[in-house]
């Protein structure tokens, strides 16, 4: 904390910081979601002989898009969890 950040200025950093980490974490997440389920829609597929996981894949595919433009677009970086939480505080100092 600098020198002349007040107490509740810090507090507010501290709680900023954690929703952009946590909001690229949660994108993180997402997309671990999206390879696993998709891999295992598309083994289903091709076991039954049609290429139907394409349009999950593709409607997903456009959501996990979009959520990571709201994320990575408004705030910028990335990286694991306490990784993204401390440069955050960086950037709000």
């Amino acid at each position: 904390m600098r020198q002349h950040d007040h107490p509740e200025t810090h507090e507010r950093r501290e709680r900023l910081a954690r929703r952009r980490a946590g909001a690229k974490m949660g994108w993180f997440i997402h997309a671990l979601a999206y390879l696993c389920v998709n891999a295992g829609l598309a083994v289903l597929s091709w076991s039954a002989g049609r290429a139907w996981h394409v349009y999950p894949l593709l409607g997903w595919g456009l959501g996990l898009v979009i959520h990571g433009l709201a994320v990575w677009l408004c705030t910028g970086g990335g990286g694991l969890y306490e990784r993204l939480l401390n440069h955050e505080r960086q950037r709000l100092q």
